[in-house]
């Protein structure tokens, strides 16, 4: 048997292709949507997966008003940051961010869910997001996808 000829292919940064997906979070619960998207991006869904490599694709979130909380996380799901000062720490219920900023939501939860180095911070640079259903990407032909038919 020649075991040359099982050669393991790793992709690279010439021989990735990357696409432009187009997702809308329309009634979708919000960890459901973001681990489904944190896949895209990562590229799971690719034959050719490498795990230190950035083969995901470019998505475009419309619609990151209309995500769904199940229970009572409107009012209790509580985001924390720190200005850096004394007595510096905020905090921000998931329905005053709604509010102010909507796409913030899904960026945090999707961001949760990738890598915590370098490439995760490139991987995090090829999401999108938008409150309501406009974009700026139609130059790029968006393949629109519906998250249910993914794992």
């Amino acid at each position: 048997m020649d075991t040359l000829s099982y050669k393991t292919i790793s992709a690279n940064k010439s021989t990735v292709s990357k696409e432009w997906l187009l997702v809308d979070a329309e009634g979708q619960t919000l960890g459901r949507l973001a681990s489904k998207v944190a896949k895209l991006l990562r590229g799971k869904h690719k034959t050719n997966f490498t795990p230190h490599v950035d083969c995901g694709d470019n998505v475009i979130v419309i619609n990151a008003d209309k995500i769904n909380l199940s229970g009572n996380k409107w009012s209790e799901k509580v985001y924390q940051r720190y200005t850096g000062y004394p007595g510096g720490q905020r905090e921000t219920s998931a329905l005053e961010m709604l509010e102010k900023r909507p796409e913030r939501i899904v960026e945090k939860s999707i961001k949760g869910m990738l890598p915590k180095n370098r490439l995760g911070a490139d991987l995090f640079r090829n999401l999108k997001v938008y409150a309501g259903t406009e974009h700026g990407h139609e130059a790029q032909k968006p393949k629109a996808i519906n998250l249910n038919d993914y794992k």
